[in-house]
Order: structure tokens, then C-alpha cells, then sequence
């Protein structure tokens, strides 16, 4: 509240001869209110206008990576208000997509791969036919890989984890003729993220992205070639995963994590208990 009343006074003591001052105050509101917490979409709205206004301005007097700011900004609200049905992933699309005619891969890596990413979670979120439902997965897979070609790890380590995690995450889900493939590539990504994410430096992401691993290895065979041998190794592993997981989550308080997380152990110890009567039925 205090930020947003200094701002308004910035706004009000700036006369209609310098609009570029005025615009940047209400981008200031604008993030402000972005960032309050609230239930309804009322502050969500606010945001919109004050980006939406600013923006006018700055497209014509403001420098253009403030400008793509504006529009990335602009994305992120008009992303929430979709769960309100007050905007369209069509629009937040559109939005973020002129955020990258600024923000190139070569000139702005960090923030053409979070435009990438956000781009990517959209398509992610829509609702599409059945049929058309693999088209969403496979635009959000290109959005990932695209965003990875800007990144890497040495000099992007936190977004370039991230998005390794969030390529896996679709490549997991990807509707596909050959999805051991796919897991395979998901796997690897998985990994590479975990060279960024560790239990002692980012443990709520360490212990997001080997859940995500060990949902993966839960359905992934222990040899791809031979699929029919089955995949107690894997379980195993998986199983490893979970634990270790779910500890995190209840050390943080992330109930309903941890719950999930339970809920999917429970599952593997189930599968494996299988192999164990198979054993002892083989063995008699």
C-alpha cells in the first residue's frame, strides 16, 4: 500500500508534460498490485489497467526493454485473470509473444527464456478437444526447447533448471507412438536439472523435480529394449525418490505435497509388493 501511495504521488505531481514519468509510476502501482495478495480478480484488474495504460505511453516514448517488461508483466496478469475467465490464453499468448520481438535470444537470453517458459505453461493450460490435445503438449515441448537454445548452465543455472524440469514434465505427459522415447529424453532432462537443484541449496525444487523423476521411472521399463522384462529397478528407485521427497515436503510444511507424494508411494510399494509374489511363487 505504501509503494502504491507513493507512486500516486508521483503521478500527481507530475504534470500531463511528462507522460514517460507518469507511465512508469503506474507500472510501479501495477507490480505492486501484482504482487498483493488477494482471492478475487479485483487487484488482478487494477494491474491490467495500470499496465495496459502505461503501455501506451511506452510503446511510443519509452525504451524498448521497458516496453517488453511492460508486455512480459502484462502476460503474468492477464495469466491469472484466465483462471477468472477475464482473459484468454489467446491474449496472454499474443502478449508475451511481443515481449520477445524485444527480448531475442542473443541480445536478452534470461528473459527470452522465461518469456519462452511462460509461453510454454500457457499453451499448457488450455482446454483443447481430445484430438487436438497432443498439439498443446508438442507447442509447449518446442516452447521448452526453444528457450533452452538461450540458456545454460554455467551462466543460467536457476532457469536453465527450471526449464529442464518443465521440458521433462511435458515430455512425460506427451501424447506420442513412442513414449519410452520420450521418457528417455524426459529422464535426461530430469538429471540435468538436478545438477542445479540439491537438497541443501533449493530443497523445495530438489524435492519437486525427483518426485517428478520418480513419477517418471515409475512407468519406464528397467531395459526400453525389452520392455517385458518389466521395471523393479526402476521402482526401486522410484520408491528411493518418493521418500526422500515426501521428507522434504513435511520438513517445509507442504501438506498437500507431501500428501501426494504419499499417495504415489504407497502406489509403488504396491507394484513391488507384486515382484515379491512373483518371486516367492517362482521359487517354490
Amino acid at each position: 500500500d505504501d509503494a502504491i501511495g507513493l507512486y500516486q504521488q508521483a503521478i500527481e505531481l507530475s504534470s500531463n508534460d511528462y507522460p514517460l514519468l507518469q507511465a512508469r509510476a503506474l507500472v510501479g502501482i501495477a507490480t505492486a498490485l501484482r504482487a498483493m495478495p488477494g482471492e478475487g480478480p479485483d487487484l488482478l484488474l487494477e494491474a491490467r489497467e495500470a499496465y495496459e495504460t502505461a503501455l501506451e505511453i511506452l510503446r511510443e516514448q519509452g525504451i524498448p526493454e521497458e516496453v517488453a517488461e511492460a508486455e512480459m508483466n502484462l502476460g503474468l496478469v492477464l495469466q491469472a485473470l484466465v483462471n477468472f475467465n477475464l482473459a484468454t490464453t489467446k491474449q496472454v499468448i499474443e502478449t508475451y509473444q511481443r515481449g520477445l520481438l524485444i527480448f531475442t535470444a542473443d541480445k536478452h537470453p534470461q528473459e527470452y527464456a522465461i518469456l519462452q517458459n511462460n509461453i510454454a505453461i500457457a499453451y499448457l493450460s488450455m482446454t483443447l478437444s481430445p484430438e487436438r490435445e497432443g498439439m498443446r503438449q508438442a507447442m509447449a515441448v518446442q516452447s521448452f526447447e526453444e528457450a533452452l537454445k538461450a540458456v545454460n548452465l554455467i551462466e543460467h543455472p536457476n532457469e536453465y533448471a527450471m526449464l529442464q524440469n518443465n521440458l521433462a514434465n511435458a515430455l512425460q505427459y506427451l501424447p506420442s507412438l513412442h513414449p519410452i522415447d520420450n521418457n528417455l529424453r524426459a529422464l535426461t532432462a530430469y538429471n540435468e536439472a538436478l545438477k542445479v537443484r540439491t537438497a541443501k541449496d533449493t530443497p523445495l525444487e530438489y524435492a519437486a523435480t525427483i518426485s517428478n523423476k520418480a513419477n517418471l521411472l515409475y512407468n519406464l521399463p528397467d531395459n526400453p529394449k525389452h520392455p517385458e522384462a518389466g521395471n523393479q529397478q526402476n521402482l526401486l528407485q522410484a520408491k528411493m525418490l518418493y521418500e526422500e521427497a515426501q521428507a522434504i515436503f513435511c520438513q517445509y510444511s507442504e501438506v498437500e505435497r507431501a500428501t501426494i507424494v504419499s499417495e504415489a508411494l504407497a502406489a509403488v510399494e504396491s507394484e513391488l509388493s507384486l515382484f515379491d509374489f512373483d518371486s516367492a511363487v517362482t521359487t517354490r
